[in-house]
């Protein structure tokens, strides 16, 4: 069993709550900070991004005055990728250091197993990354006992029509492809995605010719790539996430001549040109940002603050990350409390221009209950391609800083 670290900011926490105690609670209340958790498993890319995005909102946040007139301090708990490290630290969270709210992670089987604490504990918990569309099934059974869950980034069925988006308008359209072959990992995130695939590819123009899972344990790709290409298919759309890196590279080295598309989230990081040394070139995946891509007038100035202040690009959750700090802060001044209930009832009015686009929740009547709402008026994804050793976005045409590239090794046009 992994051992949590004593977290200084809930030990300084407690030594203000003991001054008070001796007579000093003016004084301190006034310079009390509201704690929130955030966690994620930091030694992963994309857990660092959570992070990462997190705090240079909530500095900005302090620098404006805080909330309320009182600054948010961040209590970070890496998970490690382990639900049972992931449950203790938002029991610690909750419990020890009082923490008002919970944002974070990226992988759905967490989140998945913290679902039940947040209702337990009657917690706000703020979904940066995890993707599984169980999320919102479990707010839809328990509407009341779960109603402190809220899922800041697209569900699975969304990524899945936001592929379908540029699949329709570059792949089918611009490109001539007819057919696909649906390459994913199995996880809890990729079984809607794929079915979801399988839904909407045909009504992009894209055929499916067959649907191909593999283990994240997965070495060697050439047996998935061979059979990938006997079914004569133009495309590879992918469900990749925690896998990424070795069927990127792979495909490279094989010369597959079926373009790699669909939504590969470790190729959506800035630092995947390095780890593939550049076998990622003329990959396209679905992001919910792009470096070079305005959606909102805040994109820009978050992607410059964060290249400047952590020398990467931000992955797809360092987005959600910073844009759910923000989202938690108007809710706190709504409700004129830091009370889980109170928290939760004005995270449901949220209505907030953030980086990737508009943010609010569907409400407790929708299918997916709580999930942040998709679609033109809200946020739609955008589709980015490596080019040259840099991420152009390509889709939508109005975020586009580049045009669509075909490796050389790929085929060009349409089978038959």
């Amino acid at each position: 069993m992994r051992a949590i670290p004593i977290n200084k900011g809930w030990l300084g926490k407690s030594l203000l709550g003991a001054a008070a105690a001796l007579g000093l609670a003016g004084v301190v209340h006034a310079a009390e900070p509201i704690p929130v958790a955030v966690t994620a498993n930091e030694s992963s890319p994309v857990g660092r991004a959570i992070f990462q995005g997190a705090e240079l909102a909530v500095d900005e946040i302090n620098a404006a005055g805080g909330v309320n007139g009182r600054k948010i301090h961040i209590d970070k708990y890496d998970n490690h990728a382990s639900s049972a490290d992931a449950v203790r630290g938002f029991q610690r969270a909750t419990r020890q250091a009082h923490d008002v709210a919970v944002v974070g992670d990226y992988i759905s089987e967490v989140a998945l197993a913290l679902e039940p604490w947040a209702a337990r504990l009657k917690e706000p918990y703020i979904i940066t990354g995890a993707a599984s569309s169980k999320i919102t099934d479990v707010i839809h059974d328990h509407p009341r006992a779960d109603k402190y869950i809220f899922q800041n980034t697209f569900n699975s069925i969304f990524w899945a029509k936001s592929v379908c988006g540029y699949a329709r308008d570059i792949l089918a359209k611009q490109l001539g492809y007819k057919s696909a072959v649906i390459v994913s990992e199995n996880a809890a995130w990729t079984k809607p995605l794929d079915a979801e695939y399988e839904k909407c590819l045909p009504k992009a123009g894209l055929k499916v010719a067959h649907k191909i899972q593999f283990s994240p344990d997965t070495n060697d790709f050439t047996p998935i790539f061979n059979k990938a290409e006997s079914y004569n298919a133009d495309v590879m759309i992918v469900g990749l996430a925690h896998t990424g890196v070795k069927p990127t590279v792979q495909w490279h080295q094989q010369q597959v001549p079926m373009l790699m598309a669909g939504m590969n989230v470790q190729a959506q990081a800035g630092g995947f040109w390095k780890a593939t040394n550049g076998a990622t070139e003329g990959v396209i995946t679905v992001d919910l940002g792009a470096t070079k891509a305005s959606l909102t007038p805040k994109t820009q100035h978050f992607v410059k603050a964060y290249v400047k202040r952590f020398g990467e690009n931000p992955a797809f959750d360092a987005y959600t990350s910073y844009d759910a700090m923000y989202v938690l802060e108007q809710a706190i001044e709504r409700a004129g409390s830091t009370k889980g209930a109170a928290i939760a009832d004005a995270l449901e009015k949220t209505h907030y221009e953030g980086t990737i686009g508009r943010i609010a929740f569907y409400g407790m009547d929708h299918q997916f209950p709580h999930a942040m709402k998709f679609g033109p008026d809200y946020v739609t994804g955008v589709a980015v391609q490596w080019q040259n050793g840099s991420q152009e976005a390509i889709w939508p045409k109005a975020a586009a800083s580049a045009s669509v590239q075909v490796p050389a090794f790929v085929k060009k046009g349409g089978s038959d």
